[in-house]
């Protein structure tokens, strides 16, 4: 079996497979076979009469672990696949510190916190350096920083910040105390896994040195993607005997934001390259793209893809005059692809550079029709990949909740979910009073709020808390005055001033210490208000763009979400540009390709423009067979309408490769 399948690879798969001596970089571009190819390297290994137990093969994945074990299966014996270990640097690294970690004056029984345990922990050391009782400041800052020192593996007394000298004092502070604290409680966390074991194999030798002997082999996955304290490990393992072959894609490192360093594939030393530049995905129209695109960037290894499937279909470009259009075309285009082309709904994707742009894609695909079996259907059925539908995120069910309340105050289950959200010192206790009282006396606990306002904290014989009365006012001072304004002013307008008047982003901050992910829910928030924006612009009347029907059309979206779930796993594929990466569909829609969305704004000033242009580069190569790409005139920010420009990735590439259509699908 393996030498029959040895065989069928091309010259340089096979030259990557058969070459297991000294330290090789595979460059394995899209779509090249890169997972084939490194299990058939173990396997070859074997077959060679290294013992399996040599080999080390380290992914960034259990899944991509899995994948590789269950293919080894196939070319090796059972017991064989068994003994390699295959996993990924965070398992390897728990099983090193289970046996060795006591030589780090821990006992081999740690417990590994997770991102709670950890928070719980530095919110008591701030509380301690900073001596105060209160609401404490934001700490993102300060947990981005502390993560980004143990990527890289660094000491608090290296950790630098930019902020001000008391911040980076206080950061180095807090930094030193976690560590103190963790190892007093003889506890590790996710981050720190790979940063003890480094630790361990620097300061004793002897244990690195039984390590080496073990893994003589070792292979890495998705090379591109390490970090430095990754790349530390890797090179300490391989040191004594050198047998040390990484596979990647410098053009597919996109993960800059969460601290991999593209350089340790491009100036990966004293190796054999091999460069996979046969693509087994896509047509060479696609592929052509992709190459115009990813070869203005400088720093990256140079190789071209190409594919012996044909020059295929070309590229469809389309310039909706807003995103409502856009939505509304891409949805029209999904309908006739599948009925034209005898597709699936799941080979299909639609993919975008954020997931704040997925909420007009999926108002169009619930109104869209479609013929099943004969029958009219409304809805297309749809999956959001790696994330949550729209209306089912946190920050937005709040805000519907606030509408719901805004509209129908006897709604309890909306008001339990925002009296307190954000905070506003309604504590459980209190509420819990509240709600037992008006669930003994049969009230509404709108009417208790209100008595309890009225009363002073009283309700019946119960006390309230005086912080928990000045909530409660507060509350319904809101409540009241947002009333007045969504029944006097515009939907949009009212609903961004109420979320600056409850201070939601503020809430989002506290709540949240991932910069990008505050990003994202703040994203989502301006995507709401544009909603409610567009809704009152139909040309309806009055009583059908009214607050009360913006709810129940929510509700009715629900309803098609919920049927949608008879189809199971067959739906319409939406996500964003990374979280597509690794996978193929038949039928690509790339939406939003517009300068501002992609290259990402904020991203340019972070991660710079040339990790933008390998996310276009991977988001182009997902298509094996059709691509569409949509660029809007004018997009809504907080609901005004702002022009838009192409991005200046779409005129890297050959305007030949174009079919430009009129967004409106004719016929």
């Amino acid at each position: 079996m393996f030498h029959e399948e040895l065989q069928k690879l091309n010259p340089e798969q096979k030259k990557a497979v058969e070459h297991t001596q000294g330290r090789m970089l595979i460059l394995a571009g899209a779509g090249s076979g890169k997972t084939g190819v490194l299990t058939m390297r173990m396997a070859n290994l074997i077959h060679q009469g290294v013992s399996p137990k040599n080999i080390l093969g380290l992914t960034f994945t259990n899944k991509a672990a899995a994948e590789m074990r269950s293919r080894l299966a196939r070319f090796v014996d059972a017991k064989a696949a068994k003994e390699v270990t295959l996993c990924t640097f965070h398992s390897f690294c728990m099983k090193v510190l289970r046996l060795e970690i006591g030589k780090l004056g821990y006992t081999t029984k740690f417990t590994l916190y997770d991102e709670q345990d950890v928070m719980r922990l530095v919110n008591m050391i701030v509380r301690d350096i900073l001596q105060i009782d209160g609401e404490l400041p934001s700490l993102s800052s300060t947990m981005n920083a502390i993560r980004n020192a143990k990527n890289k593996g660094l000491t608090p007394e290296e950790l630098t910040a930019v902020e001000s000298e008391w911040y980076e004092g206080f950061t180095k502070e807090v930094y030193r105390r976690l560590l103190a604290s963790m190892r007093a409680y003889n506890a590790v966390d996710f981050d720190n896994l790979l940063g003890l074991t480094v630790d361990l194999f620097e300061k004793f030798p002897d244990v690195l040195d039984r390590y080496q002997e073990q893994y003589r082999y070792i292979m890495i996955d998705e090379y591109q993607d390490t970090n430095p304290i990754q790349y530390r490990l890797a090179s300490s393992l391989s040191a004594k005997y050198n047998h040390l072959c990484v596979v990647g894609d410098d053009d597919q490192s996109i993960y800059g934001w969460r601290g991999a360093n593209v350089k340790n594939i491009l100036e990966f030393p004293n190796a054999m390259v091999i460069k996979l530049e046969q693509n087994y995905r896509s047509t060479n129209l696609i592929l052509r793209a992709a190459n115009a695109v990813i070869g203005n960037n400088a720093e990256r290894h140079d190789k071209v893809l190409w594919s012996n499937k044909g020059d295929g279909n070309t590229i469809e470009l389309f310039f909706p005059p807003n995103e409502i259009d856009e939505a509304d075309a891409v949805a029209k285009r999904v309908v006739k692809a599948k009925e034209s082309l005898g597709l699936k709904w799941n080979d299909i994707a639609i993919l975008y550079r954020s997931n704040a742009l997925a909420r007009q894609v999926e108002m169009a695909l619930m109104k869209q029709a479609w013929k099943h079996q004969d029958k009219w259907m409304l809805g297309v059925p749809y999956q959001v990949f790696g994330g949550t539908e729209f209306f089912e995120r946190k920050e937005v069910k709040d805000l519907c909740s606030y509408l719901r309340i805004i509209s129908n105050p006897l709604d309890q289950e909306g008001l339990l979910r925002i009296i307190n959200q954000p905070r506003r010192g309604i504590g459980e206790d209190s509420l819990d009073k509240l709600t037992s009282y008006n669930r003994k006396h049969g009230k509404t606990l709108w009417s208790v709020l209100n008595e309890a306002v009225k009363d002073n904290g009283s309700v019946g014989h119960l006390e309230i808390s005086s912080k928990a009365h000045k909530g409660i006012e507060s509350f319904l001072g809101i409540i009241q005055e947002a009333k007045d304004r969504f029944a006097n002013k515009g939907l949009g307008e009212s609903l961004k001033w109420l979320t600056e008047k409850i201070d939601y982003r503020k809430a989002i901050k506290e709540e949240v210490k991932s910069e990008q992910m505050r990003d994202f829910k703040w994203d989502n928030v301006e995507e709401f208000i544009n909603a409610l924006s567009e809704f009152e612009k139909q040309d309806v009347p009055p009583q059908e763009k009214s607050l009360e029907a913006f709810i129940g059309n929510m509700a009715l979206n629900q309803q098609i979400m919920n049927a949608g779930k008879n189809f199971k796993d067959d739906k319409v594929n939406l996500m964003t540009f990374h979280s597509a990466k690794g996978l193929e569909f038949r039928v690509c829609f790339l939406v939003g390709i517009e300068d501002h969305i992609i290259p990402h704004e904020k991203s340019l000033k972070e991660t710079g423009l040339e990790e933008e242009r390998r996310l276009m580069y991977v988001a182009i190569t997902r298509a094996k067979e059709h691509l569409y790409i949509s660029a809007a005139k004018q997009r809504s920010r907080l609901g005004k309408e702002t022009p838009s420009r192409p991005s200046r990735f779409l005129f890297e590439i050959p305007k030949e490769l174009f079919q430009v259509t009129d967004w409106r699908l004719m016929g």
